[in-house]
């Protein structure tokens, strides 16, 4: 394996749209959500070492998961959790997990990837990765691996990029916010957008270049405490920084910014799993499009569920199409899927009336 390949796992999301299984406190990318047997860090861990070496691999999340990341990576040693005090967006979190692996290694290629993904084939996902690292390391570009579109999707960001020519990277033209359903369609017919999968391909020196160009302030701060990163004074200096940084997204603080930006387009299936319906596309279904993930159920006249519950619970339905179905603990939750996009706000409204009680 090549020692100079990195790996920065994002693992700090909260992942509210699958409440009440993910919740503020253990959230989706430490649960089993596939019902698979490993859950989606581990998945994620795991899909990358088959390219870039264990002890290579950092996890950025937020300091009250540290336990949880330990527990479900027992391979991890406890500095390549990068821990961050503050939620202040991607941008910060990327730029100090890379002024890291700097310090260790000022010739690292390394890859920005969620831990909250489905990818089915992973030999085709990390022939792509190997495309990216290759031109990583031979220029001074910013790499993002983009999803072949399937239907107009108005929950994605696009990236627009140059089909012309047959080199499997291709030129960026420019990223787009997520579109209303008749530009999303208009989209998918020009044949030359992606999905914006929020996975980033770079050498460590082309990044750090990006920022000190587009984002100097918080290039600048998180350079004051260089000579402590991966020493003990290390966590003093972010707790006491780390809020200073702006709360901006890598896409708005370097990759809209950036000229030299290319897109390998993905030749493997993918879904970032960001809701029940999402899921439900995911998972084994019976002839009647109900997905269960351990429950054992009982179902008459239902069709197009799905159907979560704690190990061991048995569910009977009768009578119900359309709708997510979620028994945990001591929540249960009955809601149609093309609402889906609400539980977000329900959770809150929900967890609020909580702590009142």
């Amino acid at each position: 394996m090549n020692k100079n390949y990195y790996a920065v796992l994002m693992a700090g999301g909260v992942g509210s749209r699958f409440w009440p299984v993910s919740t503020a406190q253990f959230p989706k990318q430490f649960h089993d959500m596939l019902g698979t047997g490993e859950t989606l860090i581990q998945k994620t861990f795991g899909r990358l070492t088959k390219l870039i070496p264990e002890e290579n691999i950092l996890i950025l999340t937020n300091e009250i998961y540290n336990d949880i990341v330990l527990e479900q990576l027992p391979q991890v040693a406890p500095g390549q959790i990068v821990l961050e005090p503050a939620m202040r967006n991607t941008a910060p979190c990327i730029l100090y997990a890379t002024l890291k692996i700097k310090k260790i290694n000022p010739d690292a290629i390394m890859v920005v990837a969620p831990t909250d993904h489905w990818i089915e084939d992973e030999n085709a996902f990390i022939d792509n990765l190997q495309h990216a690292f290759n031109c990583a390391q031979k220029e001074e570009v910013l790499m993002t691996l983009g999803i072949k579109p399937t239907f107009p999707n108005t929950g994605y960001g696009y990236i627009e990029y140059d089909n012309k020519n047959e080199r499997l990277i291709k030129k960026v033209s420019q990223f787009r916010e997520k579109p209303d359903y008749a530009t999303a369609k208009k989209f998918l017919e020009s044949g030359n957008f992606l999905w914006n999968a929020g996975i980033f391909v770079w050498s460590v020196k082309s990044v750090i270049s990006a920022f000190l160009k587009f984002q100097p302030e918080m290039y600048n701060l998180f350079m004051e405490g260089y000579d402590s990163y991966n020493t003990d004074a290390e966590k003093d200096f972010i707790e006491d920084n780390y809020i200073k940084s702006e709360n901006i997204s890598i896409d708005y603080a370097v990759m809209e910014k950036a000229e030299n930006v290319y897109v390998v387009p993905a030749a493997f299936d993918w879904n970032d799993l960001g809701t029940w319906g999402s899921l439900h596309d995911k998972l084994n279904k019976d002839e009647n499009n109900n997905a269960v993930v351990n429950a054992t159920v009982f179902l008459e006249d239902a069709t197009n569920n799905i159907i979560r519950a704690d190990k061991g619970k048995t569910i009977i339905i009768d009578g119900i199409h359309n709708y997510i179905v979620v028994d945990k603990e001591d929540i249960l939750l009955i809601y149609p899927k093309e609402k889906e996009q609400e539980i977000k706000k329900i959770t809150q409204l929900v967890t609020s009336s909580r702590k009142k009680a």
